[in-house]
């Protein structure tokens, strides 16, 4: 069994499926961005509920979609919509896809908070970046921008952990030059 010792484990996880033990083998890690109106589901919220929600009350026919590809290990930003409009922090969907209601499009899965931000990304910041690199135009978040579940590739990912600084669940120690290490039991 191979165990992962960092001083950072949550910003390690900015690394595309850098961190093999939450996925089944041979499984790849997924990305998303799950969008939520602060007023009704914020990042406190999300925090104060535990860490742990239902992520449901999604209608359009393609979000639905991509909520019923969600894997347990795949990672979301979790970001506020509305006048807000920035990337807070990180989810991990821990539930797939399930059925709340009577019709097929009445379902959820269940997230767990896995740290905010470092620095949140605004979605200005997000446009500008695409300025430069124009392949980041491509991303949904840009493209489609009512969508309230689109996929994150994984060099978005890695880009937009990056802008953000990583993400932390509150460990204070910024020794950035810790690597992680691989040990096995």
């Amino acid at each position: 069994m191979l165990v992962y010792l960092t001083t950072k484990p949550f910003v390690s996880l900015c690394k595309s499926n850098s961190h093999p033990q939450s996925m089944a083998k041979g499984k790849k890690r997924s990305y998303w961005l799950l969008k939520t109106e602060p007023g009704e589901w914020s990042w406190d919220d999300q925090r104060a509920n535990g860490g742990v929600s239902q992520w449901d009350g999604v209608r359009n026919r393609q979000a639905v979609n991509h909520l019923k590809s969600m894997r347990p290990g795949d990672l979301s930003f979790f970001y506020h919509s509305g006048s807000a409009r920035q990337i807070v922090g990180v989810v991990q969907v821990i539930k797939p896809w399930y059925l709340i209601g009577d019709e097929e499009i009445d379902g959820a899965v269940d997230v767990k908070e896995m740290g905010e931000m470092k620095h949140r990304i605004e979605l200005k910041e997000i446009k500008k970046a695409a300025e430069k690199e124009k392949e980041l135009k491509s991303f949904a978040l840009l493209r489609q921008p009512r969508l309230s579940v689109v996929s994150v590739p994984d060099w978005i990912w890695e880009k937009l952990c990056e802008m953000g600084g990583g993400f932390d669940n509150g460990d204070n120690n910024d020794d950035d030059d810790e690597d992680e290490e691989e040990m096995e039991e």
